[in-house]
């Protein structure tokens, strides 16, 4: 892996190849200095020609981790990583200063959604297996406490002014947790399981993609109950979920037909939308530069320009078939994107930088 750039203290050795050391070396000068770093290997772009709107930073190589990888979290203090390694039955912790993985922690049950929670400094992981909610805390890991849900304990989300924990699972029901007792206080009733939902700036209202009801649910976390729903007509499978809060739009991404489509924030009228990558389990909005990155199973990242009335693709980066799941993170400014194991390569994380 080659440096493009030196920084100011001196150069990078240019026989830097893809060892541990290097990668380490290239995650800590791009998490810690404006010193962009790129890797040599530049995945296809889209048939939108020579733009690139993301560069192949670095991997972080996960180990002997196979099977499906499931969603990620970030704790900023300490710059880790979780990952949900879904088919391993494991949570992998990196650390991003260095680019190693601290641990690979065993013994979950299909661990789904995991998230930190800063009140009380401690990560949640919900296990689909047997729908149980795994309490740890951020600074060893230690069990902190389980919270049984019943079955298919899925997306988490944290509600850092209010203090509340949000867990999707079941049939068809958003958990309320609070973080200070660790215990469930409310559950708020869907039509169908949830996949991803999406708080509000104001926490006073959730969007959740509820496919097998073929709906978006709109809940008011107040009350809790839900409040307004909005049908999806003839688009199925909505999984990701993004808002952007400037535009005041809910972003949903389906799978059948692979297509984005755009609501109205306070009405639910449906605006105008394109085609996307297919498969997609994760979308992000990148408010500084008015961009939306779509991870898609199918093998790519679309990214999509939001600057216009319409949404239009710029890029498209090709990474490997069922990986799916990432993370923007504005603190750091990179798209990671969770790599499964294949003839191709062990599982890692792809570490992506946005170009101007």
């Amino acid at each position: 892996m080659k440096s493009r750039r030196s920084s100011p203290g001196g150069t990078t050795s240019r026989r830097c190849t893809v060892s541990s050391a290097c990668t380490a070396l290239v995650i800590a000068i791009s998490l810690e200095s404006p010193i962009v770093i790129a890797a040599n290997e530049h995945p296809a772009a889209s048939s939108a020609g020579d733009v690139k709107p993301l560069t192949l930073e670095s991997k972080i190589h996960l180990g002997d981790v196979q099977g499906r990888i499931d969603h990620l979290a970030f704790d900023s203090t300490r710059r880790r990583l979780y990952v949900a390694e879904l088919g391993n039955n494991t949570v992998g912790i990196l650390d991003l200063k260095t680019g190693r993985v601290i641990r690979t922690v065993p013994g979950f049950n299909q661990p789904q959604g995991i998230a930190y929670e800063p009140s009380t400094d401690a990560i949640y992981v919900a296990n689909g297996g047997d729908g149980s909610v795994g309490v740890f805390a951020a600074a060893d890991f230690t069990a902190q406490g389980r919270i049984a849900l019943g079955e298919d304990a899925d997306n988490v989300r944290v509600d850092r002014a209010a203090q509340r924990v949000y867990v999707g699972y079941g049939d068809g029901a958003l958990a309320v947790i609070d973080p200070a007792t660790r215990k469930k206080i409310a559950d708020i009733p869907l039509k169908g399981h949830p996949e991803s939902f999406q708080l509000d700036d104001a926490g006073a209202r959730i969007f959740v993609n509820v496919p097998d009801a073929g709906e978006i649910a709109v809940v008011g976390s107040d009350v809790p109950r839900q409040i307004a729903r909005w049908p999806t007509a003839s688009l199925r499978a909505n999984y990701p979920m993004a808002l952007d809060k400037a535009r005041s739009e809910v972003i949903t991404i389906f799978r059948r037909p692979a297509r984005l489509e755009r609501f109205q924030v306070l009405t639910g009228r449906m605006l105008a939308g394109t085609d996307v990558c297919a498969d997609s389990d994760d979308v992000f909005v990148d408010p500084v530069r008015r961009r939306l990155y779509v991870i898609c199973g199918e093998g790519f990242v679309d990214t999509f320009d939001t600057s216009g009335e319409e949404y239009t693709r710029v890029g498209r980066l090709q990474t490997s078939g069922g990986s799916r799941t990432g993370l923007y993170i504005p603190e750091i400014d990179r798209l990671l994107v969770a790599i499964r194991a294949s003839g191709k390569g062990p599982a890692s994380v792809w570490i992506l930088r946005p170009n101007p």
